[in-house]
């Protein structure tokens, strides 16, 4: 009997993965400029399959590609768009980060970490209104910030290429009608932020599951064991 019960709860997975796959796959459509990546598309199955969001709306930030995606609770696209992002690679965050003045945060740390985090609207300390997504590190979603005009942030976020798109303290800049028009929203609706890593594994930061609706093999139907259902 518990073999049995295994094999039907590796087969009620396989049957989510599934009906994840075709439920995810329209909702990200291929843009020509900037097609959602496979790691995307995999994280996003893999929170709808398993209800990892808890009928909040997802965003999820592929910092490989520099982009934002936006879904709501049912995995149906809303928007998506170019990102700024921390200075330094590296998906983990320095201890005490998010006490210290910029002035103390050196370049290798500017670092924007990857992780599950659930949203939260607040504001900054000149009132300025934001998406907190890691409050302890003060790492927050917000409106591109263009008055170092060296840093070039609108340019950079206007660019073809996600290759210059390295340059805040470790805060995720997005495009102003983005935020006011379609993060916010769903924030204030309630949402989770995927941040995708660019070091470590997607098992590593999200779980072993979240392997298990990699592609070709989360498109096959389910297959049970010989005498087994």
């Amino acid at each position: 009997m518990p073999a049995i019960r295994s094999t039907f709860a590796l087969c009620l997975l396989g049957a989510l993965a599934s009906a994840a796959l075709h439920a995810a796959s329209p909702a990200l459509p291929d843009a020509a400029d900037a097609p959602p990546s496979p790691q995307v598309r995999q994280v996003v199955q893999w929170a709808l399959a398993t209800g990892d969001a808890r009928g909040r709306h997802l965003v999820l930030v592929d910092k490989r590609q520099a982009r934002a995606f936006v879904l709501d609770p049912q995995g149906r696209a809303l928007g998506s768009a170019p990102v700024l992002l921390g200075l330094a690679r590296g998906d983990h965050t320095v201890p005490g980060i998010g006490e210290r003045p910029l002035s103390q945060v050196r370049p290798q740390d500017r670092t924007t970490p990857a992780g599950r985090f659930v949203a939260e609207a607040g504001r900054n300390l000149q009132g300025e209104d934001i998406v907190w997504v890691d409050y302890e590190a003060a790492v927050s979603m917000h409106r591109v910030r263009a008055k170092v005009k060296a840093e070039r942030r609108l340019e950079r976020l206007a660019s073809p290429t996600p290759t210059d798109n390295r340059i805040s303290y470790g805060c995720i800049n997005v495009p102003v009608a983005f935020y006011e028009n379609v993060l916010v929203p769903a924030v204030r609706a309630g949402a989770v932020v995927y941040v995708l890593p660019e070091v470590r594994s997607l098992s590593d930061v999200f779980g072993a599951s979240v392997e298990r609706m990699a592609t070709p093999q989360a498109s096959r139907p389910p297959v049970a064991p010989a005498g087994r259902v």
